[in-house]
């Protein structure tokens, strides 16, 4: 993917997050991986948004969605005004309840064929990394840990005065992701396996991806 199409994308998804009625109110937006590294092409742009909670059910709407549209959970998992806005972006997981992390991805990534991943959870990028790191290593499941290479784009109702334009100059300096593994705990031997994993499990993956975590 070309970096400066990269960046278009990211910088429209912040502007949604800033200006739109998304499924869900969105606290945190990241980038990391290689898109924080300056690589360009990326072979993936890798996006994190850490969601808040809807406080505050609409159970009519609920009723109403299940029968229109055979999902479930609309004004609970998901804005009720989303939902009625966006009919065509709503979407549901396995057991039929509207999915707020692929609700997302249809509204902030409408082109499903570009090489973007988006990760969505209820916890800070920077918290969840330390999360996902002990998890892994705890199951041996290492192509689940996050690159921890991450910057912030926008926070609790602000976005960042100077990220975007940093790194569209390429001026973000991070150590390699062994190294960054390492400073997070592993021990170099460890730090290279999950590295090797981390990278043939991206490998595998095409066109737009979505995951959902709960920290």
């Amino acid at each position: 993917m070309d970096r400066d199409a990269a960046l278009d994308r990211v910088a429209a998804v912040v502007d949604a997050v800033e200006s739109e009625t998304l499924p869900v109110p969105v606290r945190e937006v990241w980038v990391y991986g290689d898109v924080a590294l300056g690589l360009d092409p990326l072979d993936r742009l890798d996006v994190y948004v850490t969601k808040d909670i809807l406080l505050r059910g609409d159970p009519d709407a609920a009723e109403s969605f299940e029968r229109s549209h055979g999902v479930k959970g609309v004004g609970k998992s998901v804005r009720a005004e989303w939902a009625r806005e966006h009919p065509d972006l709503l979407r549901a997981n396995a057991n039929g309840y509207a999915a707020p992390e692929k609700c997302l991805a249809a509204h902030l990534l409408p082109d499903d064929d570009e090489p973007v991943h988006l990760e969505v959870c209820n916890a800070s990028f920077e918290d969840n990394v330390t999360q996902r790191l002990k998890g892994a290593v705890e199951r041996e499941a290492y192509e689940q840990i996050l690159d921890p290479r991450g910057v912030c784009l926008y926070a609790d109702g602000q976005r960042s005065s100077d990220a975007m334009s940093k790194l569209r100059n390429g001026e973000f300096a991070f150590p390699t992701l062994s190294g960054a593994l390492e400073m997070l705990g592993l021990e170099g031997d460890e730090a290279e396996t999950a590295v090797e994993a981390m990278r043939a499990y991206r490998a595998d993956q095409t066109g737009t991806s979505v995951r959902g975590d709960v920290v």
